[in-house]
């Protein structure tokens, strides 16, 4: 039988299970890491964003080739572009007076497919 997303199932017990807190909170990292973190899942909630990125795994592109493909101008895609590039989710490479952008490495492919993946089931 399928889960019932719309319930909130809560706990009915006041009892603290005190190995299990000391377990995970020395597992925990420090709030500057969960902050980074946030802000890095954050460039993941914006759908030009993210379509930005899969236009990217597919291909090197220029800022050109972009406003084309997403049908937003050129200043658009580059102050998106920034912002990957800030967060080193791209980069750029020159060829003359051309810059080409790209997926800065695989783990940035890989969060964009486990998305997928989640999504799809």
């Amino acid at each position: 039988m399928a889960e019932d997303i719309t319930m909130h199932p809560e706990c009915d017990c006041d009892m603290i299970h005190e190995d299990v807190v000391r377990r995970v909170q020395g597992k925990l990292l420090d709030k500057d890491t969960y902050i980074e973190l946030a802000t890095l899942f954050k460039l993941f909630g914006d759908a030009t964003r993210v379509q930005l990125l899969h236009a990217l795994e597919q291909h090197e592109m220029c800022v050109c080739d972009l406003a084309a493909l997403l049908g937003v101008t050129k200043s658009a895609i580059s102050h998106q572009l920034k912002s990957l590039r800030i967060a080193r989710l791209v980069k750029y490479r020159r060829d003359g007076q051309n810059v080409y952008y790209s997926l800065a490495d695989d783990h940035v492919q890989r969060i964009l497919d486990l998305g997928y993946d989640h999504i799809s089931e």
